[in-house]
């Protein structure tokens, strides 16, 4: 009788095995009760209705996407972010300078107009010695790259930078650039010490005026934890015809996305509450500088933040199929392999981004807060390669598979929820 208990051991393996499968095909579903493909496609037509007029921001239709978000936000139960001023809209204002007329002068000496570049935010400016802070430009690395945080600021300040940077900075002059914030900033090229400068200024100035749309449901145990499930609304709006269309509706880009965060919305608010704060947001201005994102990340603190889940056009099937997408920076943590482990048995896969070449990481609103260190990643299914209905006024409803984009979504609900409960933690990205 010695093979009992070998035989009582295999039959608890068995046991597990039989529980562990009811439990997923009892999540899967509710899942399905909870994400399904008509609500799914209803909230994506909406979206991509030529009501929107294609999202571009300072548009009316770009509002009425904004409004249709927030209301679902709010039936579904979300809270708006803690000193909201707008409710589930987050206001902000971009500024641009044209006609500008400047003069400056260091230690009482006037400076030639190629030596001074202006980026006013305001019609008239009269500075001088130490009316605004002064920055010394680093003389190593690329200086434009130095200079575009100073510029996105929302400080006045004079920067200071070497005679040798002139050349690799003139390339921003004249350029009309859109800047978060209310800063005016002057750069000055000199080699002098600054003892006293004067600084005058006319301009016209533009300010456009944008809206995120965020909502959040707060955790449990974890509160100051927060998982940020993301997508960018905006689109391309009206164009050149081409036959009897002029509308870029945006289908895939990026209202496949923006409809899988309010969905994820629903889902979790019907849940049992999670023990990490979960934040929804959809960005606004991803196709005009990433503007929305920018502003998000600049008042989020990202040590708070433990993963990012930026959604990307996902109506279309991946290279690989139905039933799978990509993450783009996966081998920079270890936040797909989390994904993975909780899609065992699933069918569902995902997959490193296959168009490294493309650096599509840095070139989606997760971008911020990466540079910042966050795990955060943008998962598609978009062929960069041979998407034929990209940035065209063919990207409608009707091209897209909404089945498989339900899935999608459900995958990406079901990969979470370890890093939603706390269980699991991926490791931070390298700053950049």
């Amino acid at each position: 009788m010695a093979y009992l208990p070998l035989k009582i051991h295999g039959m608890r393996i068995l046991l597990s095995v039989l529980l562990i499968s009811c439990v997923f095909e009892l999540r899967a579903q509710r899942l399905e009760r909870l994400i399904r493909e008509d609500r799914v496609a209803g909230t994506l037509a909406a979206l991509a209705s030529d009501e929107m007029q294609g999202r571009r921001p300072g548009t009316p239709g770009i509002e009425k996407a904004a409004a249709l978000i927030a209301r679902a936000f709010r039936r579904a139960g979300l809270e708006p972010l803690p000193g909201a001023a707008d409710g589930f809209l987050q206001r902000f204002e971009t500024v641009s300078a044209t006609d500008v007329v400047c003069s400056a002068a260091v230690n009482g000496k006037a400076l030639a107009a190629s030596d001074v570049l202006a980026f006013p935010a305001v019609e008239q400016v009269d500075w001088d010695f130490e009316a605004v802070p002064t920055v010394q430009l680093e003389r190593g690395g690329n200086p434009v790259q130095s200079l575009m945080p100073l510029l996105q600021s929302g400080r006045d300040l004079l920067v200071l930078a070497d005679t040798s940077q002139r050349r690799s900075l003139s390339m921003l002059r004249g350029m009309r650039m859109q800047r978060m914030g209310g800063g005016s900033v002057f750069v000055v090229f000199t080699s002098e010490e600054v003892c006293h400068y004067r600084v005058r200024c006319s301009a016209r100035i533009g300010r456009t005026g944008y809206a995120n749309v965020v909502g959040m449901i707060r955790g449990r145990s974890r509160p100051g934890e927060r998982v940020l499930f993301s997508a960018h609304y905006d689109h391309l709006g009206v164009g050149r015809p081409v036959g009897q269309d002029s509308i870029y509706n945006g289908a895939n880009d990026d209202a496949s996305g923006t409809t899988a965060v309010i969905h994820l919305a629903r889902y979790f608010a019907r849940m049992p509450r999670p023990e990490r704060t979960l934040v929804f947001a959809a960005f606004t201005a991803e196709e005009s500088g990433g503007y929305g994102s920018r502003y998000f990340s600049g008042r989020m603190d990202p040590d708070s933040v433990m993963a990012m889940f930026n959604i990307e056009m996902i109506g279309t099937e991946s290279k690989w199929g139905t039933q799978s997408a990509f993450i783009t920076g996966f081998e920079r943590s270890d936040f797909g392999e989390i994904l993975q482990d909780a899609l065992q048995n699933s069918g569902f896969t995902f997959h490193p981004d296959p168009y490294p070449a493309q650096n599509l990481f840095y070139r989606s609103d997760n971008a911020t807060l990466a540079a910042l260190g966050v795990p955060a990643h943008t998962i598609s299914t978009s062929k960069m390669d041979s998407e034929k209905h990209y940035h065209t006024v063919d990207d409608e409803i009707e091209t897209l598979d909404m089945a498989n984009m339900t899935r999608i979504i459900r995958a990406i609900a079901l990969s979470s929820r370890s890093i939603v409960s706390g269980e699991r933690t991926p490791r931070r990205v390298p700053k950049r």
